[in-house]
């Protein structure tokens, strides 16, 4: 039987009564409490946010939290410029050939091991020691010292001295893998490792107390190298450049005088190394800002369009100088970008930044040639090329380019004089001191392996073992590629 009841006819209280059945007294009892402890709740919060925000005790709170945000952004940085290491090592690895490729992968693995140890004994002491000293660096041995010893304030307006001295010697332990490519498949292992702890532990923090340190006198004439296009790049240039020259070329590369292609074994790997080095840049660059602030990610695009102008100006001049595009010339040219805007990433303009990246990538092709051809130094990598020359048009380009400062900004020839007085110092000095340390190696140890290791391998002559066992070594004929790396 159909119900004649319409909807009006049910009580409007009805649905509320088959609600309230199904819930036990102390359920509906909880209802009320539930919506004061809610009231209550909010009213603290808002109350407890108008304390925190009027707190005296807050400065402090927000002191702590931005310095341990500066803390982690550094130590990340740090993480990205020791991986960096990887990068050099496939690089280095792939512009050789593969009866060497275990040398080259051991010396890139080693030296940051010793950089570390050689920049913790000693080498921080000399860089940031002392800071009122305006030439070397003293006391604080072994990071035994306060953080005013290392000129830095105290945590938090001032990083730890764990977080400042593990991105400091991620630097240090660039500087001497520069060294690894240049004199690369005939220098003894032993020689390698002594010249690499003497640069890191004496010669680079020296060089550096000059410029970042508080009273550094190149730096208190107005010297700059944000993050080290002539403090790192440079100074392992031209230890680079002293020991491939003392050292002398490898067997074959010159015949009756005329330079003869020596190709790498693995271009791949070569590549690979190339994109590690432009990922750990951002850690390099954007890491030396030693804080986490809204210049981070500006310094971050500065760096990548100047590695990219340079990969492109190296592209389009090699294929039009050699008729073909050179991959090799490619991945220097990146790498040339990526040192020349080094000193400058946090002064200039985008456009400067692509102005500076297009001319490393211009010089490198040439310079490649001309220290092959013309000083007759054989240097397998380019690396004195893209270290030493580019670290040296980077430092320049500071002077030239820096929005406050820079001579096309309005800023006169000052600040582009103290670039001059700095490169010229911090060379001298480098080269004077590796071309001693390599020289007395030379007279005492021998640095060159013999010729039948040479033309054995590395790595059978030094370390007893192969990077391919089992696969068909190359003959060393040498032509083929028009590469000069």
């Amino acid at each position: 039987m159909v119900s004649t009841r319409t909807k009006k006819d049910v009580p409007i209280w009805q649905p509320l009564k088959v609600i309230a059945r199904s819930f036990s007294p102390y359920w509906i009892a909880c209802i009320p409490l539930a919506a004061i402890i809610t009231i209550v709740w909010n009213k603290a919060v808002v109350a407890e946010s108008v304390e925190l925000i009027t707190a005296e005790g807050n400065s402090e709170a927000i002191a702590q939290l931005q310095g341990t945000l500066n803390a982690i952004w550094v130590l990340i940085a740090a993480i990205l410029v020791i991986f960096m290491n990887a990068g050099f090592g496939m690089l280095e690895t792939g512009f050789c050939r593969q009866k060497n490729a275990v040398n080259i992968l051991s010396k890139n693995l080693i030296v940051f091991a010793l950089a570390t140890l050689a920049y913790w004994a000693i080498g921080y002491s000399l860089m940031f020691g002392g800071p009122e000293n305006p030439f070397i660096g003293f006391g604080g041995w072994f990071l035994s010292g306060e953080p005013a010893t290392y000129g830095l304030d105290p945590f938090p307006a001032g990083l730890p001295i764990s977080v400042a001295f593990l991105f400091q010697a991620a630097f240090a332990g660039t500087a001497a893998t520069i060294v690894s490519g240049a004199v690369a498949e005939r220098i003894k292992f032993t020689d390698f490792i002594i010249f690499s702890l003497l640069l890191v532990g004496i010669s680079y923090p020296i060089t550096g107390h000059w410029v970042w340190t508080g009273n550094g006198w190149l730096g208190s004439i107005g010297f700059s190298d944000f993050a080290g296009s002539t403090v790192v790049h440079s100074v392992g240039g031209w230890a680079a450049l002293m020991g491939a020259a003392i050292l002398g070329p490898r067997m074959g590369k010159y015949v009756e005088g005329r330079p003869q292609a020596i190709p790498g074994h693995n271009m791949s790997i070569a590549t690979l190394g190339c994109l590690i080095l432009w990922i750990g840049w951002f850690g390099f660059n954007p890491g030396s800002q030693l804080a986490a602030d809204e210049a981070v990610p500006y310094i971050a695009v500065t760096t990548n369009l100047a590695a990219a102008a340079g990969g492109v100006a190296a592209t389009f001049v090699a294929w039009f100088k050699d008729g073909k595009p050179d991959l090799s010339m490619i991945i220097n040219g990146i790498l040339a970008g990526l040192v020349g805007i080094t000193a400058g990433c946090d002064g200039v303009s985008y456009f400067g930044a692509v102005i500076i990246g297009a001319v490393a990538g211009v010089i490198v092709v040439y310079s490649v040639s001309m220290i092959d051809s013309l000083l007759k130094i054989d240097d397998p990598v380019g690396a004195v090329s893209v270290h030493l020359v580019n670290g040296i048009w980077g430092t320049l380009a500071v002077g030239l380019f820096n929005t406050e400062s820079g001579l096309f900004y309005g800023g006169g020839f000052a600040q582009l004089g103290s670039q001059i007085v700095g490169i010229v110092a911090i060379g001298a000095f480098t080269a004077i001191f590796s071309g001693i340390v390599w020289t007395v190696l030379k007279s005492t140890m021998g640095i060159r392996v013999s010729p039948e290791e040479e033309l054995e391998g590395l790595d059978v002559g030094e370390h007893g073992m192969e990077a391919y066992a089992g696969f068909l070594k190359e003959t060393d004929t040498f032509s083929g590629s028009g590469s000069s790396t």
